[in-house]
């Protein structure tokens, strides 16, 4: 929901700043226009079960620099697959705690067959590059699933 409010407010300014044009909303202000977009948004999430994530892994001290870097640089080839494969709202954290580097994700799915959107994301061979570029940097927690770089970890409370 915060997400799409950011949106809707970033459409409003793009209208009050003249940046959209040509948009026949049916509405006779740009005032009601941004509030139908947003109406229409909130409509549009509410139909759609939103399945949020988290998960936490390692980071190797002697890699923390390399990884930011790459993340401020994010190939657009993976930032296309994370679209495509209908995960939004995706964030990395980084803390030291106890003189460790850990790193925790957040991000929610919206799609209907994750498994196989996950699947997609894998068999990307860009994204298979990506993470040979990013795994090394990481330390797998123990308790981690055979098969999986990222240990999940359970939501215990969400609000909207």
């Amino acid at each position: 929901m915060q997400k799409h409010s950011c949106r809707v407010a970033a459409i409003a300014a793009m209208l009050m700043l003249g940046n959209i044009t040509g948009i026949d909303c049916g509405v006779s202000s740009q005032a009601e226009a941004a509030k139908a977009e947003k109406t229409k948004a909130e409509k549009t999430m509410a139909k759609k079960k939103v399945q949020r994530f988290g998960s936490v892994i390692g980071l190797k001290p002697e890699k923390k620099d390399y990884y930011v870097k790459l993340h401020a640089e994010t190939w657009p080839s993976v930032l296309k697959q994370i679209r495509k494969a209908k995960i939004r709202n995706y964030s990395i954290y980084m803390t030291e705690l106890q003189g460790k580097l850990y790193l925790f994700s957040y991000f929610e799915y919206v799609g209907d067959d994750f498994d196989a959107d996950m699947k997609r994301i894998g068999e990307d061979p860009e994204t298979r590059r990506w993470w040979k570029e990013t795994d090394p940097c990481q330390t797998r927690l123990p308790g981690t699933p055979e098969g999986e770089q990222w240990l999940k970890i359970q939501e215990v409370f969400h609000t909207d």
